[in-house]
């Protein structure tokens, strides 16, 4: 009864907002229209959507104001959540927001490593993160190197790690944004322990267990089939958290010969029941691990509606649908037909 008495008015909250969740069939019409500017203008017939791009020229539709805005609305349905919650609701969304501000540093660290076409304006994000971060936005983004860019982010939990690498001289765009990932996972599957119940630990360690597991999975992957790297650089890219794979199973895809044989081994892993059948024709396991997380957040937050999954859920299905909108533009801006 506690559960349902605290969650009933913001799980009613997620409900309202769930309304403007952008179905199949409606990303199959967007995909069929002709122009990007054509997709923009409906996705003004969404609230969320229409609230931000209302006052966007069509001339100013780049791909860069376009994914800044898209993010906006994440950020816009992250607020409305944190207002309606309640002291110990906050107090996850607090947690989750570092995901947020890493995707924001990541950003900063690419124009500091000089690998944007343009520099980015962050001045919109600016109020919504002097609310809940403190981080200078500005300054990051303005860095106008990776030392610079490590040196602003000093007094803050991202610059020790980052500063380390900085010192041993293994300052790379990939290995900072790693050790940004790592951190946020190590931070959540640590903190979660601290303020939420048991039954809402067991609900995030489903989730966030489930999300390292494909995730270091599909860097296990790359590593073999794209990189070739050595057993010794793929264990120092891997998340040292697991829930569903044992160590001895990492072990052995790690130290796998080849890609195939890696793709054998995943075979006698507990995911083994949601691998495809044709996935040794055409290794997706990016498509694969959406899948899987796709289905952990929606049965978490079926199986327990009142209580933190709801607010898990919705966070991380909005961010996939930005997602989902963000590749719907990029194939019509390059003619390219999703069925």
């Amino acid at each position: 009864m506690g559960s349902l008495i605290a969650y009933s008015g913001i799980a009613t909250k997620v409900k309202a907002m769930e309304r403007w969740r952008i179905k199949d069939e409606q990303f199959l019409e967007m995909a069929a229209l002709e122009t990007v500017a054509d997709a923009v203008q409906y996705l003004r017939s969404f609230l969320p959507y229409r609230e931000i791009f209302d006052q966007v020229e069509d001339g100013d539709l780049h791909r860069g104001n376009i994914e800044q805005h898209l993010n906006l609305s994440q950020y816009r349905d992250f607020a409305k959540l944190y207002q309606f919650a309640n002291i110990k609701q906050r107090r996850f969304l607090d947690l989750y927001f570092m995901h947020y501000e890493i995707t924001i540093l990541k950003t900063c660290l690419r124009n500091a490593a000089g690998h944007r076409e343009q520099r980015q304006d962050l001045s919109m994000f600016r109020d919504f993160f002097e609310r809940h971060s403190a981080l200078d936005l500005i300054t990051l983004s303005q860095s106008q190197n990776m030392e610079e860019f490590i040196g602003n982010l000093k007094g803050s939990a991202y610059y020790g790690p980052l500063y380390q690498m900085l010192q041993n001289g293994r300052v790379t765009l990939p290995a900072c944004e790693t050790a940004l990932d790592m951190l946020y996972f190590r931070s959540m599957w640590k903190i979660k322990d601290k303020y939420l119940s048991k039954n809402e630990q067991k609900i995030i360690a489903q989730c966030f267990g489930t999300r390292m597991d494909v995730l270091n999975l599909q860097w296990i992957y790359r590593s073999k089939k794209f990189y070739h790297l050595a057993p010794a650089d793929i264990y120092a890219i891997l998340i040292p958290i697991n829930l569903h794979l044992t160590k001895a199973q990492i072990n052995r895809m790690v130290e796998a010969e080849s890609a195939d044989e890696f793709l054998t081994l995943l075979e006698t892993t507990w995911y083994k029941r949601s691998l495809p059948a044709g996935l040794r024709d055409e290794p997706d396991l990016k498509s694969v691990a959406d899948e899987i997380n796709d289905r952990i957040y929606l049965l978490t937050s079926r199986r327990e509606p009142y209580s933190i999954a709801i607010l898990n859920s919705y966070l991380y299905f909005k961010e996939r649908e930005i997602e989902r909108i963000i590749t719907t533009l990029e194939s019509i801006r390059y003619g390219v037909k999703i069925s």
